[in-house]
């Protein structure tokens, strides 16, 4: 299990490093020391953050690559950083092995959390009167870079962070420079704090060679292609586009790592426990999602309804996955009802954006938060309904995947390829029988698989019980508007399916 901690650790560096400059130790040693038992030890931290900067040294060297290619590197506004950061690196270096494991645990963990919240509050932080590139420094911009730079490299060297977050602040907040200009900047610098303060730990302690080769290994890998693969990603999008990603990511992560850092008292309280598991089950299934389909957005040109239907793939198969994964209904219902408090608040501050109408694909606003809101509440309440009351799991899922499934081909076939549209009054005129009868098909197909495969039911008994709830919630989706059919077609399946015996 720690082989998949390690990877996870890795690529989550790698996407900070290339998305916004992060160095690997703000993801990685969190993740390391809390949820990887041979880093519990005395030294644990220190090996994990050693760790962690020799995975920065190629990770850090190909984003640089990168941003060099699109002309974000600016050294002539950080130079002076570059050398103080050098400098103080080795001396940070032998402080934290004289600090411990206390010091270093404790520090990352918080610091993953506000470095979330802090881009989430102000995405981008470039100023309207950024520095033109090559623009020398003046007598205050010496001042401001060699005081940062002292304090950022002993930094980098005691907490392995690098130095990536405060270099960006000081970048752009202090210097002047351009969001994307900042980060190439910091990366490049980075490169060579890295490989110092690696350097230094290693040589300080070599048990991290000699014992820890097979991870070293593992990380330097995952987060070197993490970190191309964001790196040019970010410089294709907007600045405002990579800090939101970059703070929503870490803010899940530096959250569910202080949790676990808690945990001993968290469990006292059993449902909590629970709960809280759940939701970390969750948000591991989440985030690939979300690393699998942004590229696809901002690298392909897919159709938007199609990039729709992938995001309505998730929203169906996360809810899905948690009834699967938990151990009680209660659980299940507290995780949904959880998620959508923390969401709903969330997109409404993110869509008075520009960009959220486009990468989200909304029709009109609002419906985003609403449809998301709608999605958990009811599965919170069909999960309690058949689950709690009925004793009936199988329901909540079968009735969620017939849904998720048929929605998707009623679209994917409908808009293309429909040609006859339904003409009953209380039916949208955009909706055809190409597209109902491919919904029908589809989740009687999904059903009855599911009934046969994961539940393994009898093939007499299973066949005219999903067949009912696919008809059923193809005429729910026919004539429902399209804003409610979140609740009403897998509801109306669900209804079918605790009604029939089995």
């Amino acid at each position: 299990m720690e082989y998949l901690w390690y990877i996870i650790a890795a690529m989550g560096a790698g996407i900070g490093t290339g998305l916004a400059g992060l160095s690997a130790a703000t993801v990685m040693v969190p993740i390391l020391i809390v949820l990887c038992p041979s880093f519990g030890g005395e030294s644990g931290a220190y090996q994990a953050t050693a760790i962690a900067l020799a995975s920065d040294i190629l990770g850090s060297a190909v984003t640089t690559v990168t941003y060099a290619k699109h002309k974000n590197i600016d050294l002539k506004r950080g130079w002076i950083m570059l050398t103080c950061i050098l400098i103080m690196s080795t001396v940070g270096s032998y402080a934290a092995w004289l600090a411990g494991n206390v010091v270093l645990g404790s520090f990352t963990l918080f610091l993953t959390f506000f470095i979330g919240i802090r881009f989430l509050v102000k995405p981008d932080t470039s100023r309207k009167d950024a520095a033109a590139k090559g623009e020398k420094l003046d007598l205050k911009g010496v001042m401001i870079s060699l005081f940062f730079g002292l304090t950022i490299g002993f930094g980098t060297g005691f907490v392995g962070t690098g130095g990536g977050m405060m270099m960006l602040v000081v970048f752009t907040a202090f210097l002047g420079m351009e969001l994307k200009t900042a980060v190439g900047t910091s990366t490049f610098i980075m490169t060579f704090t890295a490989l110092i303060a690696s350097t230094s730990h290693i040589l300080i302690h070599p048990a991290i060679v000699l014992e820890r080769w097979n991870v070293l290994l593992i990380c330097i890998v995952t987060a070197t292609v993490s970190s191309l693969v964001s790196a040019q990603f970010a410089n294709r999008v907007k600045n405002r586009t990579v800090g939101l990603v970059t703070g929503a990511v870490l803010t899940v992560l530096g959250a569910a790592m202080l949790i676990l850092n808690f945990w001993e008292e968290i469990s006292q309280i059993p449902l909590a426990v629970q709960t809280l598991v759940c939701l970390g089950k969750f948000v591991l299934f989440i985030i690939p999602c979300v690393a699998v389909v942004l590229p696809i957005k901002f690298l392909t040109k897919i159709p938007q309804f199609v990039f729709r239907k992938l995001l309505h793939l998730i929203a169906f198969s996360c809810t899905t996955f948690m009834i699967i994964v938990a151990e009680s209904w209660q659980e299940a219902a507290l995780a949904s009802v959880l998620i959508a408090l923390l969401l709903y608040p969330v997109l409404f501050i993110l869509e008075k954006n520009k960009w959220y109408n486009d990468l989200l694909v909304q029709k009109k606003p609002g419906e985003i938060k609403n449809s998301l809101l709608m999605l958990f509440f009811m599965f919170a309440a069909v999960t309690a309904i058949s689950w709690g009351i009925f004793d009936k799991p199988y329901a909540t899922i079968t009735a969620i995947l017939m849904w998720g499934t048929g929605d998707a081909a009623a679209a994917l076939v409908g808009i293309p390829l429909g040609k006859h549209k339904v003409k009953f009054k209380p039916v949208n005129e955009k909706k055809s029988w190409e597209g109902s009868v491919a919904m029908l098909a589809v989740s009687f197909i999904c059903g009855l698989a599911v009934f046969l495969l994961y539940f393994r039911f009898p093939f007499i008994k299973s066949i005219i019980p999903v067949l009912a709830g696919a008809v059923i919630g193809a005429a729910a989706e026919l004539f429902t508007p399209s804003e409610y059919d979140t609740v009403t077609v897998p509801v109306a399946i669900l209804a079918v399916l605790l009604l029939m015996p089995i």
